[in-house]
């Protein structure tokens, strides 16, 4: 199974653009075509997504891939632990930064 990290990003894409090729996922997301088919055959193993087939404008077949309610239902568990995660990072670095504001005002204070 994908991080929380990359299958937020995947289950927004897709979400939002289901006809999302996996070249284009690949690009967007900056990782390999192995890694984002290795990915979306995880999240259809789960039963998150479901892929359909089409016939695209350039006369061959082509996927959509659509959220499953298990998929949306999970996407909105995901985004909340992404989130969760992402506002201790931000904490964390406010932190750090208020550290190293103090370091910088007291290395001031003693050089004047």
């Amino acid at each position: 199974m994908p991080s929380d990290e990359l299958s937020h990003q995947i289950l927004t894409i897709l979400s939002d653009h289901p006809q999302t090729s996996q070249r284009q996922l690949a690009r967007e997301l900056g990782i390999s075509l192995g890694k984002v088919n290795y990915c979306l055959n995880a999240l259809i193993e789960k039963g998150i997504l479901k892929v359909n087939n089409f016939k695209n404008s350039k006369n061959k077949a082509a996927y959509v891939y659509v959220l499953t309610p298990k998929g949306i239902e999970e996407k909105a568990k995901v985004t909340a632990r992404f989130l969760k995660r992402k506002i201790e990072e931000f904490d964390a670095l406010q932190a750090e930064i208020k550290k190293l504001k103090k370091q910088v005002e007291s290395g001031l204070e003693h050089r004047v």
